[in-house]
């Protein structure tokens, strides 16, 4: 290919190669002052307008960042609540459910002749433990325990050397717990 016929390949213009756009500099005439105080008026005009756009850009980056904070926020907080509501619902209801557990408890406690009938109360109480342990209710232990005034109610004072000051003498009824919230405190006798 010939050097004439490259020189017409190639483009005109702004993406001409740089020894175009010096002849084409020595061929221009020369621009005025007033379109050289035009362009930098416009180029100053530009230049606000990106500052603008920078500084709105960074408040809208900030109004976002502040957004999604506050949405996590508020997610974590919806699911406190709800754990927290599913836990008191489930107090409620063992609450309510306890005093059957207790006349199960005085019904094995007695005695009886009838064998079936407490094989039948025994499965009855042992298939209630297993529903309570699902639900996470577990017994607060006290028997033979240091006497803890967050989970046990001292209903009476017995004097006692074969056991240590403060430790549970007896327990009277069961205390039950959800995690660490207490449903029912343990009503025990305390040795002093």
């Amino acid at each position: 290919m010939s050097k004439k016929k490259q020189e017409q390949e190639l483009p005109k213009g702004p993406c001409a190669p740089a020894a175009d756009h010096a002849a084409a500099d020595h061929t221009a005439p020369a621009e005025t002052g007033a379109d050289l105080a035009a362009m930098e008026t416009e180029m100053q005009k530009l230049r606000e307008d990106l500052g603008r756009s920078c500084a709105e850009r960074e408040q809208l980056s900030d109004r976002f960042l502040r957004l999604a904070a506050e949405f996590d926020n508020f997610r974590k907080r919806s699911q406190k609540e709800r754990e927290a509501v599913y836990s008191d619902t489930v107090a409620d209801v063992i609450l309510g459910m306890l005093p059957v557990y207790d006349n199960l408890e005085r019904a094995l406690s007695q005695p009886t002749q009838d064998s079936a009938f407490l094989k039948g109360v025994e499965l009855t109480m042992k298939q209630f433990d297993q529903c309570l342990e699902k639900l996470g209710v577990s017994e607060i232990p006290a028997a033979g325990q240091p006497f803890d005034p967050t989970v046990h109610n001292a209903v009476m004072h017995v004097e006692d050397e074969s056991l240590g000051e403060g430790m549970v003498a007896e327990v009277f009824q069961k205390g039950f717990s959800v995690g660490e919230r207490v449903i029912r405190h343990a009503m025990v006798k305390v040795a002093n």
